[in-house]
């Protein structure tokens, strides 16, 4: 990667391996706070479909954020609903 990016995210997965993700938007709904990502790539024509990875943010007492699987399917569901929508009145407005 040539130049610093802030919108990378490096995530350990269960192998120990890092892995970056590009964070798309974060979701503030019903008192969490959570972060919508995908995986990255430097190559922009990879044709490989993308994967959206939503994680719950916990904050600690001493101010560091740790991402957290979601178990609850029904909770998953309702914070990717809120996410679709937000991506068409994104799209909306720019074609306004």
């Amino acid at each position: 990667m040539d130049a610093e990016r802030d919108d990378i995210v490096v995530l350990v997965d269960e192998n120990g391996e890092e892995v970056e993700f590009e964070h798309i938007d974060t979701v503030e709904m019903n008192g969490n706070e959570y972060v919508v990502l995908i995986p990255f790539s430097e190559d922009e024509d990879d044709d490989l479909e993308e994967e959206v990875v939503i994680l719950r943010v916990e904050h600690s007492e001493d101010g560091d954020d740790t991402f957290v699987t979601i178990e609850d399917d029904d909770e998953l569901e309702e914070v990717f609903s809120e996410f679709q929508s937000r991506l068409e009145e994104e799209f909306e407005d720019e074609e306004d």
